[in-house]
């Protein structure tokens, strides 16, 4: 992956916010419409522009489309998603996604507690 194609990817603030909510691990694309306040296509669309450089992977989870960085990051990129999670710590919108995000882990485990107490 060219340096160049990485920079391109992070010249968005919404690409960048995405990028920041996939450190924490995989997401849905209706987690990001939650978080981001942005509607399925406008996420879709950032989403499969990252995916087609290559910066994040995704897969097909029964209706739901899941993704996430790549396991294996080539070393540029690695490079510079340390640096972008330096930097995003004194941003106020990353850290507020960071909180949605935490904020929708934990309703989505007491659904599943609470479907798991029904079966």
């Amino acid at each position: 992956m060219r340096l160049l194609e990485i920079y391109r990817c992070f010249c968005d603030e919404t690409r960048l916010r995405i990028l920041n909510l996939l450190s924490q691990g995989p997401l849905c694309v209706c987690h990001f419409q939650a978080i981001l306040g942005m509607p399925q296509v406008a996420v879709s669309k950032h989403l499969a522009y990252l995916r087609s450089r290559r910066v994040v992977q995704s897969r097909r989870h029964g209706q739901w489309m899941i993704y996430q960085l790549p396991p294996a990051p080539t070393l540029e990129l690695d490079c510079q998603l340390r640096s972008l999670q330096d930097c995003v710590k004194k941003e106020p919108v990353f850290r507020k996604d960071l909180k949605r995000l935490a904020k929708i882990r934990c309703e989505c485990l007491w659904v599943e507690k609470a479907l798991a107490g029904k079966n």
